[in-house]
């Protein structure tokens, strides 16, 4: 990702409607598969919002952060307090079964080998550890926004389960998230898009924050029922290793 992406993420991802409600959401997954006291293994942290809010919503869990750029692992060091490795998910410096559980969150789609980082993910949790990953949805909505940001390619929640088990992984729950702002995604992505350089990473006005605010509040009660949204521009899975 350009560093200058780095720079806008730190900017908003405290208040901006789309964090905001990523966080949530893996919050409230990785609390299904973490108990309290559990080492948490932030894949791809960015630059901390993340690895904030799951220290907010479960204190006793140990968490480490890991980035490949110095500008994140800097600024999350800064911003959280906790340890942060530099280093890459398709070599993790760390030991075999340190974690009990991985989050990931649109990490996965920005290296060019995919099961190399599910590979490393499963070294270095304990058996029956998780990971809760997500990813930006559906290869047709690849747009401007991607390149920015630095996703090489999207995928289906079919597609991200098939590469899941390929890897070595059981997944256990994966749905879409976004679906109610999707139309207008694909609007945005695929119909009146922005110029090439730009990404939709930015704070809107508070009548948009507001409004896509809520649409993530429904979406996150039918998701914490243990539902599943048939479509939407993200995917959020859990994940198990067997217990031997």
């Amino acid at each position: 990702m350009l560093p200058e992406e780095y720079r806008k993420m730190a900017d908003v991802e405290d208040v901006m409607w789309y964090y905001r409600a990523l966080h949530r959401h893996v919050a409230a997954a990785l609390r299904g598969v973490a108990g309290p006291g559990a080492a948490v293994l932030d894949a791809g942290c960015g630059t901390g919002g993340l690895l904030r809010r799951l220290a907010a919503a479960e204190p006793g869990w140990r968490l480490q952060g890991l980035d490949f750029s110095e500008i994140a692992v800097q600024t999350t060091r800064e911003r959280t307090g906790l340890p942060v490795t530099l280093g890459s998910v398709t070599a993790l410096p760390f030991g075999d079964g340190q974690f009990d559980a991985v989050v990931s969150c649109d990490v996965v789609c920005q290296v060019p080998d995919a099961r190399a980082a599910l590979a490393e993910f499963r070294r270095v949790v304990r058996p029956g550890g998780a990971v809760v990953l997500t990813m930006p949805a559906y290869r047709w909505m690849y747009s401007y926004h991607d390149r920015q940001v630095g996703n090489l390619w999207r995928c289906s929640r079919g597609e991200l389960n098939a590469l899941l088990r390929a890897s070595g992984w059981r997944p256990v729950w994966s749905s879409y998230w976004n679906a109610l702002p999707f139309p207008l995604a694909v609007l945005r992505r695929k119909v009146f898009p922005a110029g090439e350089g730009e990404s939709d990473v930015r704070l809107y006005p508070p009548a948009v924050e507001g409004t896509f605010g809520a649409m993530m509040n429904l979406e996150h009660r039918w998701l914490a029922a243990g539902n599943a949204l048939p479509f939407g521009s993200s995917v959020l899975v859990v994940a198990r290793v067997d217990a031997v």
